[in-house]
């Protein structure tokens, strides 16, 4: 059976993060994802992980080195991968898909979840610097960043679409639904 890539594209906090964790913890696949990168580089720096350092760095590293710069380096991680798959979290540009979809195994799913709902995930997670005490206006402020403006250009491309406004068990459902029809 040939590897499995997956691709998920979503806003903030729509559940890109937890169809990963599934995924790997039901179906063995690696998970591969653009802000690990971002990360790593920021703690070496030994600067906080904070949403404005990472949509900086992102941008100086696409400007210096190409567009697509971090999607070539996720997608030889995910042709070099032994996992039976692949699921990559936080694809946004499209520049990104444009590199990732010249594999012939690759499936982009698109995540979506009420703007309110996102938002109670946001600061339930604090998985950035300074998130857990975000306001309302100013989640929706940073939606307007360039990455996030350009994810409804992107979810165009999305095969899958995948509502995510219930529980776990019903994200759950909906990712096995998906995989029997790529698999």
């Amino acid at each position: 059976m040939k590897k499995i890539i997956i691709g998920f594209i979503g806003k903030l906090s729509a559940g890109k993060g937890t169809a990963c964790a599934y995924l790997k913890e039901k179906h063995q696949a690696q998970v591969l994802m653009f802000s690990r990168i971002l990360r790593d580089i920021l703690d070496r720096l030994y600067l906080p992980q904070s949403r404005d350092n990472m949509q900086n760095l992102s941008q100086s590293l696409r400007e210096t080195f190409g567009q697509d710069a971090l999607a070539k380096v996720i997608a030889a991680d995910a042709e070099r991968s032994e996992a039976p798959m692949v699921a990559i979290d936080g694809i946004r540009r499209p520049k990104d898909m444009e590199f990732l979809k010249k594999s012939d195994n690759f499936q982009l799913v698109f995540i979506e979840a009420d703007q309110k709902l996102r938002y109670e995930r946001v600061l339930g997670r604090g998985q950035n610097a300074g998130e857990s005490q975000i306001s309302f206006e100013q989640f929706k402020e940073n939606e307007k960043a360039e990455a996030e403006s350009l994810i409804d250009e992107v979810r165009k491309e999305a095969k899958f679409t995948i509502a995510n406004n219930g529980t776990p068990e019903e994200l759950y459902q909906q990712i096995e639904l998906i995989l029997t029809k790529i698999k």
